[in-house]
């Protein structure tokens, strides 16, 4: 990909291991904002100011879809394949108290045109048995009943870590997020991210993207993994509009760090998505590129995250800079407006703490900047551009934030975020715990 874009040399990521290498992570705020002027949401490129809701969608919107699809995430290609969803179980059990079905599903992506590579898309979901009608559903990017296996981190050398804690779990005492969705009458989804799209850039000619691509590298503006995850979520919600046990209108989406970043993707390109729960998602998600504090461009255009990206990102890390960038996070988060969009962190200080690396005041100023595309389209934003202490949840509008006093993980903000999305998520009968 360097050698297609002309690119000679990248420059390193931050290094968050040792305090006296030339590219030594930057935790000093004051040094954090080289690059002060964000792009406006709301000014078209040929310079006029958005000035109604009308304006925004057939104008602005598109114009900062195709800064992303060009340059950040990469464009889904036109000839992407069907897919055909399969139930190969369904069973009958309890989590907790209540009774629930379960379904395995494959989702058998159509590779005709290129047999020598197989995608099958593997998906669970759990509905409560005594349901009448159909219900909501949060669907995770996760691992959970494909063997337990959970992966990844936003830090090299592990900076960030999971702290024992499942994907998108919490502490361990108390009910579960399984089980807190329940309570409420909801249902659950996790689909398997790898299934999709491997987490490597090895697995760029396999996948989704190299069936598409019939086994051949990619072209610059080529999507990356995080925009093919979040393409398999929407085709999991595609499956999700032929249930019946389903309130397909009511379909939101989680994920954590890497898969934070996805879940915000899918948030922002899938306008079916009813509202998102966007986990520790830093550098590539929420973060603001220009804010220069812990990840940084250069680290996702290094060897261990460039897949994640389009090919052209790699430019911003090579003879760009992020300033250069001509769209970022903030106007990813204005994407998913006027939908209920939360933004979750861990503290940054403290015992188990989530760590500096994932730049939780650089993911604030980005909603925060966020806030106007919201307030166009009749909506509240966070009510303040004071970065709040940890645990104070800013939840009284459509966007939301707040940093629970934990480590990598969502689970400590499950429980306010679901008090907050009964404002915008119509709850069948609660079946209690």
């Amino acid at each position: 990909m360097m050698e297609l874009l002309g690119i000679k040399s990248l420059r390193p990521g931050a290094n968050p291991n040792n305090p006296n290498a030339t590219n030594a992570v930057n935790y000093d705020e004051s040094k954090a904002n080289p690059y002060p002027n964000l792009p406006d949401a709301l000014v078209l490129k040929n310079g006029d100011k958005v000035t109604g809701a009308e304006m925004w969608w057939k104008r602005r919107r598109p114009e900062i879809v195709e800064d992303f699809n060009r340059e950040v995430y990469g464009r889904v290609p036109k000839n992407v394949p069907a897919v055909k969803w399969e139930v190969t179980s369904t069973t009958k059990t309890n989590n907790g108290d209540v009774p629930i079905i379960t379904k395995q599903l494959i989702g058998h992506v159509d590779n005709s045109s290129y047999p020598q590579i197989s995608v099958d898309i593997q998906m669970t979901l759990t509905t409560p048995a005594n349901a009448t009608a159909p219900v909501p559903v949060m669907m995770e990017f996760g691992f959970a009943g494909f063997g337990g296996f959970r992966r990844g981190t936003n830090a090299p050398g592990g900076t960030n870590v999971f702290r024992g804690a499942p994907f998108g779990g919490g502490q361990s005492a108390g009910p579960t997020w399984q089980q807190q969705l329940l309570s409420k009458g909801w249902g659950y989804a996790i689909v398997v991210p790898t299934s999709i799209q491997a987490d490597n850039g090895a697995g760029l000619t396999r996948g989704i993207i190299g069936l598409c691509n019939q086994g051949q590298p990619r072209k610059a503006d080529d999507w990356g993994a995080l925009r093919a995850w979040a393409w398999g979520a929407s085709r999991a919600l595609d499956y999700f509009e032929t249930d019946k046990a389903v309130d397909a209108k009511q379909v939101g989406i989680e994920g954590l760090s890497r898969y934070g970043k996805a879940a915000l993707v899918a948030m922002a390109y899938d306008q079916r998505f009813a509202i998102g729960f966007i986990g520790s998602s830093g550098e590539g998600g929420a973060k603001l590129h220009r804010h220069v504090f812990g990840e940084l461009v250069e680290n996702l255009t290094g060897s261990g995250g460039y897949h994640w990206m389009a090919g052209n990102f790699l430019k911003y890390g090579g003879p760009l800079n992020a300033g250069d960038l001509p769209a970022d996070a903030h106007e990813l988060i204005a994407l998913c407006a006027p939908r209920p969009t939360f933004i979750s962190y861990g503290a940054a200080e403290g015992p188990g703490a989530e760590g500096k690396w994932v730049d939780q005041r650089g993911s604030f100023m980005a909603a925060v900047a966020a806030g106007p595309v919201f307030r166009l389209l009749g909506k509240r934003d966070l009510g303040t551009t004071e970065f709040p202490p940890v645990e104070t949840a800013l939840t009284d509008g459509e966007l939301a934030w707040r940093q629970h006093s934990g480590g990598h993980t969502t689970g400590p903000n499950w429980p306010t975020f679901l008090k907050w999305a009964d404002r915008h998520i119509k709850s069948p009968a609660a079946n209690k715990l």
